[in-house]
């Protein structure tokens, strides 16, 4: 068996109306100034409101940052740090989706550490101090609460991360009451992202590893037997707690057996058209799965039945497909859009797209398949629903 290495949160409180217990944990802490970081959208829906209340009514100080933005720019994070830091707070929390979750990591650091955040991009290079860091997803998608991975927009619209143990948060709390309002297209996206974390952990080139395994096949299991629902009764407690747990186990997976070709796809799409990152794997899922499937075919094939138990007993070939076609149906039945063109890209946006693709290294290296320019573009006209668009160009 070859050797390997698994970390994650070490805190997790998983919960309906656990973030009503967010004081006793900043309590064990000895916090007394706290700052929530969140987005404007999450905070005007009520999804904060019993935390601050809570938190004020143990008589800790609360300051809110809710500046966050999709796929955050390194000037918010760096905003957000240099507030921190003037106001002497003790403790990060984070209630929100990825960006927010993604943001406050950083500002946790940066505003302990000595370090900036251009030097720390790559993987390792944060080996600082950090405030005390807990973090309560709203969206059943990135799994950020358990993995130590922070994704930043560059100003020059590039996609970097920031990957180091010391963004690991002390807590993930998950309260599935906090999805409830989810919208059906935001679940759909996110609930994708969290089932595409997993299929790519399991099949990642490096770093593959039995416990991710194990966690991704539990997650895929509970994301696709409760994404349907999800989406078309959002009001669904056990639905909502399904994928919330599904994902933060793709995400404790992923964390440890890295994502690949999917997500290098995607960060173009997210940072040229500001696509919600969920949205971005979506759109560009299919393509890859398909391009993969030659060279994954027996991993495919063992995650079939996971999707259709009448998997178990096709041939492997057969088997790896249905697992791409019932991927297919899920994209189908939770009206995900089906082309590039519906989130403003074109034909003439391909090649920029595919060069920006191929700066991914991180996450290429493992795919289970190599993955060149043209690789890239053809994958990303599929997605156009141009397949032919760049042949009759030549």
């Amino acid at each position: 068996m070859n050797p390997f290495t698994f970390q994650t949160t070490p805190n997790v409180l998983f919960e309906a109306g656990a973030a009503r217990k967010l004081p006793e944990i900043v309590a064990g802490y000895g916090a007394r100034r706290v700052m929530l970081v969140t987005d404007r959208g999450v905070r005007a829906a009520g999804l904060t409101r019993s935390a601050e209340e809570a938190l004020a009514g143990a008589g800790i100080a609360v300051d809110v940052y809710e500046d966050v933005v999709a796929d955050p720019p390194s000037t918010v994070i760096e905003a957000a740090a240099a507030r921190a830091r003037d106001l002497g707070t003790d403790l990060v929390l984070s209630i929100g989706g990825g960006s927010a979750l993604d943001t406050a990591k950083l500002v946790a650091y940066l505003a302990k550490s000595d370090d900036r955040l251009e030097d720390i991009y790559g993987v390792g290079l944060a080996k600082g101090d950090r405030l005390p860091l807990i973090l309560a997803p709203t969206t059943a998608g990135t799994g950020s609460e358990v993995t130590p991975i922070s994704i930043v927009t560059t100003p020059s619209t590039e996609k970097k991360g920031v990957v180091a143990p010391k963004l690991l948060p002390d807590w993930a709390v998950l309260d599935p009451e906090l999805t409830l309002g989810l919208p059906a297209h935001v679940t759909a996206a996110t609930g994708i992202d969290a089932m595409v974390h997993a299929i790519e952990a399991f099949t990642s080139k490096n770093r593959k590893n039995p416990i991710s395994d194990q966690l991704a096949k539990q997650a895929l299991a509970l994301l696709s037997a409760n994404i349907r629902t999800a989406c078309t009764d959002g009001t669904n407690v056990e639905a909502r707690s399904g994928m919330l747990l599904g994902s933060m186990l793709a995400g404790m997976a992923f964390a440890n057996a890295p994502v690949a070709a999917v997500h290098a796809l995607a960060y173009p799409v997210g940072a040229i058209f500001h696509v919600p990152h969920g949205l971005s794997n979506a759109l560009v899922l299919m393509g890859v799965m398909r391009f993969n499937l030659s060279h994954a075919q027996a991993l495919y094939a063992e995650l079939a039945p996971i999707l259709d138990p009448a998997a178990a007993d096709l041939p492997e070939a057969e088997a790896a497909a249905r697992f791409v076609e019932c991927l297919q149906a899920i994209c189908h039945d939770c009206k995900v859009p089906a082309s590039l063109s519906e989130v403003g890209v074109a034909q003439g946006d391909l090649g920029r797209m595919a060069t920006d693709a191929m700066k991914q290294t991180r996450l290429l290296v493992n795919n289970p398949r190599e993955v060149t320019y043209d690789d890239a573009y053809r994958i990303y006209a599929e997605a156009l629903g141009q397949g032919e668009a760049r042949a009759a160009a030549q």
